[in-house]
């Protein structure tokens, strides 16, 4: 890597706070479940603490669920039973879709829950991984278009200039590595993701060779919208990668790899578009059209 972009990624480095990403993962949680009978409160509590947990485990999970409880920070009903306007209904056919909604309303408490309670962890994870990608794809837009910078893309957590795209790339990309630890029940911080940390400065430009190879073969052309395709599909692969890692203690092969990529570059570049779209609309509706340096 060239030493000023090394510095660009180190110094990016510095803004980041794994220490904020452990305290919200631990931040307690209370979740009341309320049910018609007490069959359905298990039914309900073996869901949300599933019995494959190590006793351990599933004990500090079932420490989290109040039955009947009120004044939690999530209330779950039986979807036959008429519930607050807060709370959120269960449906025994189709729970995931509980989970869903919980995390849609409520992302301020996705760590804890995806850390302690095992049904959250796949959709929080997908999140977690779709929004870096997403942040990543509008970044590579939005720095090509400076005059819509300042108005249009709030990314609050970013301090600081960034000489290049990949330096910022790389640190959203460990940001979200320290999230997914979080959101799997790993531990979290430089020195306990040193290897994870590793792998990502060395891939900061390496994925870029498949990237141009890509290009090459897909008749998308050049600009704006690879670019920004890039980046996403990058994000993806990084992120899918360490949430195997995660969750089975190995990452991908090289042609899974690759695959995850090519898949990734398809959807990158559709979410470019759209993402591109709604960059210039607003400009569009107040100033005559003009041309956009392509990044």
């Amino acid at each position: 890597m060239p030493q000023p972009v090394f510095r660009q990624v180190k110094n990016a480095f510095s803004n980041l706070n794994p220490r904020a990403v452990r305290e919200a993962a631990d931040r307690p949680v209370s979740i009341a479940i309320v049910a018609a009978s007490a069959e359905s409160l298990g039914r309900m509590e073996t869901y949300l603490a599933p019995l494959h947990l190590s006793p351990d485990r599933r004990a500090q999970s079932v420490r989290m669920l109040q039955r009947g409880g009120s004044g939690c920070d999530v209330e779950i009903y039986e979807s036959s039973l008429l519930r607050p306007a807060r709370a959120f209904s269960f449906d025994p056919e189709a729970p995931d879709d509980c989970v869903r909604r919980i995390l849609r309303a409520r992302e301020d408490l996705m760590l804890p829950l995806a850390r302690n309670l095992y049904p959250f962890r796949k959709q929080a994870v997908h999140r977690i991984i779709r929004s870096c990608a997403k942040e990543n794809a509008l970044f590579c837009l939005a720095t090509a278009l400076p005059d819509v910078l300042p108005g249009i893309i709030s990314i609050p957590w970013a301090a600081g200039e960034f000489g290049s795209d990949a330096a910022f790339l790389t640190m959203n990309q460990m940001r979200m590595a320290f999230s997914l630890a979080a959101a799997s029940d790993r531990p979290v911080g430089y020195r306990e993701q040193k290897g994870e940390i590793a792998s990502l400065v060395a891939g900061a430009f390496g994925w870029r060779a498949l990237a141009r190879e890509l290009i090459g073969k897909v008749p998308f052309g050049g600009g704006l919208i690879p670019k920004a395709a890039i980046a996403y599909a990058g994000t993806v692969a990084v992120g899918v990668s360490l949430e195997r890692l995660y969750r089975l203690g190995y990452g991908f092969t090289r042609e899974e790899r690759r695959a995850v990529y090519e898949e990734a570059y398809l959807n990158g570049r559709q979410l470019a578009e759209m993402l591109l779209a709604g960059l210039r609309k607003p400009r569009a509706k107040s100033e005559p059209p003009m041309l956009y340096r392509a990044g």
